[in-house]
């Protein structure tokens, strides 16, 4: 009969941004582990609250299924010898699976005769294999920074206190960390008034509750948002969703009631984001705005514990915003008593990177890389003076009070400041949109001075931090590399901006040595950035649904000009459904197949002399210019058309003649036909890397 299974780890207060990998780490290794140890089951759920990290497994099978397996030995003749008596491997082989020499058998495996053994193994008691299973599953999470605490050697998220391990209505009985378990664990910190007494896994959630605990983060997060809402609307308005912010709050709480305060007028008046921004990002508060999305001088807060002394709660709470908001009033009138402008001298005082110098000299690079972008692009002295501006200003608010003390609003200040010190909308906008795309998920830039200082600001990045060799590595990113690089993809693409990557970098690099800053000659670096965007590109095509081998197909001939990889990756994507694009790739690799290895060079037509080879010569060179100028102009659909039409020729140039003859300058003439052939095939990508 099967039970339920129930392990409880309870600890200190785990930070909130733990949780959510823990819990999919405890139910992912369970399942696979019970599944290892030939245990049936019917669910499996993690649960999590800030002290405790739980997992309980229903109607888990008493008894391991019984294991009967086939083991491959030594081939017959090995095993044997001529008069069919066994020899030593056969014996060797007997005794290493447990099993009498006279009861190995044959069979063939691809037409060679084996011995094999047969193996079974009776299923063990579940009860037996559950606390090392339990030791193992809290041996096995990672945390992004474990601790140790005491003098033990072993590191958890944070200290554990405690240990429940449960099988039906039995303890299961085993010591870690100099704890044993048992069916005791806690409620929450000061409303449970008793340790909670578990008889059996099933009354978990329930005991728990009672013990004004709410396990489960999804019952958790319905209850808050359904407070969360039913406050906003009794202050007329409403919450907007706020997904990342809702999920932090739900780990910090194990009995989560909401309260509605409010913001004192006079604070009213502040730009929006100096007046949310303290209370998302420092208090974990939710604003309240109108219908028609106006702040309300209202917020909403969770308390981890119930309804008593609410008042003082909220009391505290808004003394609390008070205290930030009165902070940010000050530097807000402080820092609008000069203009944006005065404040770009101050970044001298700045240091971006001990080895790359102060933000003021990155001002000055990226003034003279967006620059370049400009005339790179074709535009005009008037969009000229406004991308300047906007770059001259960029990071002049990282000198102001207010984004010193608020981080979180660099940019979103300076087009603020800029507002006040009547600098043009455009300006202004270009300001707020270079950080962009700010986080994953995050829009692009629209305006073209926030595209073009954007694509400058990440690029200088991105060369400076690859020039003094720091790069990203495994899954550690601390400059945020790959984002910035995804972003300029992004901002390329959307903007259809044919600009190639190379030059781009190359005048970066000679920006850095302008200015005296040493890093790695470019040679060294520009092929790894190559691969870097080349990756981030390959991340943006296979997210809008491309499949990796066309992607690897078109990145097989290089993505200097990223914009126009993407169009002809987008273009191959297409036309792999086309009726004759199977022909067109049999064509193709028919062709590359035979040339890969020659000369790829002109030839002489009066070498040819079969009709066959002398028409698809002919078609080639009928429809070389206006290939060429396709490419040139990024037409690749029409490109890939027109290569199409040779498709019927090459098929018949194959029926008709050999390739590989013996006379050496007609086997070189018909490889060299066949590479140009490729040539023009290959617009779209190296088809030989495509899977059927």
């Amino acid at each position: 009969m099967s039970k339920d299974f129930l392990l409880e780890i309870g600890t200190e207060e785990i930070p909130a941004k733990f949780i959510p990998g823990a819990m999919a780490q405890l139910e992912e290794l369970a399942h696979k582990r019970l599944q290892e140890m030939r245990l049936d089951f019917a669910e499996v759920n993690s649960y999590a609250t800030p002290r405790r990290l739980a997992l309980l497994v229903k109607e888990l099978a008493e008894k391991q299924k019984d294991l009967n397996t086939e083991v491959k030995g030594p081939a017959v003749k090995a095993a044997y010898s001529p008069d069919g008596k066994p020899t030593k491997a056969a014996e060797g082989f007997a005794r290493s699976q447990g099993v009498s020499v006279d009861s190995l058998f044959t069979q063939e495996v691809n037409g060679v005769p084996y011995v094999f053994a047969q193996k079974s193994e009776t299923g063990k008691d579940c009860k037996s294999l559950l606390p090392g299973l339990c030791r193992d599953l809290i041996t096995s999470l990672h945390f992004p920074k474990p601790m140790r605490w005491g003098d033990l050697d072993f590191r958890f998220a944070r200290p554990i206190r405690w240990l429940v391990a449960m099988y039906g209505e039995e303890i299961l009985e085993f010591e870690f960390v100099r704890l044993k378990a048992g069916r005791v664990s806690q409620g929450h910190r000061t409303l449970a008034q008793e340790p909670i007494v578990l008889q059996e896994p099933a009354e978990y959630k329930d005991k728990l509750r009672q013990g004004y605990v709410l396990v489960d983060s999804k019952e958790r997060k319905i209850n808050v948002w359904h407070q969360i809402q039913a406050l906003a609307g009794k202050a007329g308005g409403v919450v907007a969703e706020d997904e990342e912010l809702l999920d932090e709050v739900i780990h910090i709480v194990e009995y989560p009631t909401a309260l509605l305060g409010e913001v004192p007028a006079r604070y009213m008046e502040l730009p929006e984001a100096v007046i949310t921004t303290p209370m998302r990002e420092h208090q974990r508060y939710f604003p309240v705005r109108s219908a028609a999305g106006k702040l309300l001088p209202y917020f909403i807060t969770v308390r981890n514990g119930d309804e008593t002394a609410l008042e003082k709660v909220k009391a505290g709470n808004e003394k609390v915003l008070k205290a930030r908001l009165e902070d940010a009033a000050f530097y807000y009138r402080e820092d609008s008593k000069v203009p944006l402008s005065d404040f770009v001298r101050k970044l001298e005082k700045i240091v971006y990177h001990e080895k790359l110098g102060t933000v003021r000299a990155r001002v000055e690079r990226l003034r003279s890389l967006s620059g370049f972008i400009v005339r790179s692009l074709g535009l005009g002295t008037e969009k000229q003076e406004l991308v300047d501006r906007t770059a001259f200003l960029a990071k002049a608010d990282l000198a102001t009070l207010m984004v010193y003390d608020f981080p979180e609003l660099q940019g979103i200040m300076g087009a603020e400041y800029a507002k006040l010190s009547q600098e043009s909308p455009e300006v202004c906008q270009g300001i707020v949109e270079h950080y962009q795309p700010r986080f994953a998920g995050d829009a692009l830039p629209e305006s073209l001075a926030g595209r073009i200082v954007s694509i400058a600001d990440k690029l200088d990045a991105i060369v400076g931090a690859f020039g003094i060799g720091i790069q990203p590595t495994g899954s550690q990113d601390p400059y945020a590399l790959r984002r910035q690089a995804q972003g300029i993809v992004g901002i390329l693409l959307k903007a259809e901006w044919d600009l190639s990557l190379a030059q781009l970098v190359s005048e970066s690099h000679r920006l850095f040595g302008e200015q005296g800053v040493q890093i790695l000659p470019l040679n060294e670096i520009l092929p790894l950035l190559q691969d870097f965007f080349q990756q981030r590109l390959r991340y943006i095509l296979q997210d809008q649904g491309l499949r990796y081998d066309t992607v690897d197909a078109v990145l097989a001939q290089g993505s200097d000009k990223l914009f126009r990889t993407a169009q002809k990756a987008l273009v191959l994507h297409a036309k792999r459904d086309d009726s004759g694009f199977a022909e067109y790739v049999q064509a193709y690799v028919r062709c590359y197949n035979l040339s890969k290895k020659a000369e790829l060079k002109g030839f002489d037509e009066k070498v040819l002399e079969d009709p066959a080879e002398i028409k698809l010569a002919e078609e080639l060179f009928l429809r070389r210019e206006r290939f060429d100028n396709l490419l040139e102009a990024a037409e690749y659909e029409q490109a890939y058309k027109v290569a199409a039409e040779l498709v019927p020729s090459i098929e018949k140039l194959f029926l008709a003649v050999m390739i590989m003859v013996e006379d050496e300058n007609l086997r070189a003439a018909r490889l060299a036909l066949l590479g140009q052939c490729v040539e023009m095939l290959g617009c779209l990508g190296d088809l030989s890397l495509l899977s059927a």
